[in-house]
């Protein structure tokens, strides 16, 4: 799946890849995976993209605004970045990030994600 995932985003980057070719391989279950419980494990290699099934949540612990420390809690995430409403199941695209040298916390949808130092890893997520 790891290699789908990649050779799509590279696709989709070099803008090879319509909104509806994407859509068709999420419809037909070639792209995306289910959530894992922890996405820092990998958040190692910066530019790197996955695209997870997730269900929206506002129970967790988040970091940042925008571009999230590697151990937020994605369904938090994904609700906090506008990708998914809570309770909804949805696909987004997780973009591995260079950790930033501070994360700024802020409520939105719902969701209060906190302020917090340099941490060695980063994502941003969006809605496909």
């Amino acid at each position: 799946m790891k290699v789908i995932q990649e050779l799509v985003a590279h696709f989709e980057r070099q803008k090879k890849l319509s909104a509806d070719e994407i859509r068709a391989l999420l419809d037909q279950g070639f792209l995306a995976s289910e959530a894992p419980s922890r996405i820092q494990d990998l958040c190692d290699t910066p530019g790197t993209t996955f695209y997870f099934r997730v269900t929206g949540a506002t129970d967790g612990s988040v970091w940042g605004t925008d571009v999230y420390t590697g151990d937020s809690a994605l369904p938090v995430a994904a609700v906090h970045a506008g990708a998914v409403k809570a309770g909804e199941t949805t696909v987004v695209r997780v973009t591995v990030m260079p950790p930033l040298a501070a994360y700024q916390g802020s409520v939105r949808n719902g969701v209060t994600s906190h302020d917090y130092g340099r941490y060695g890893t980063a994502y941003r997520v969006d809605r496909v």
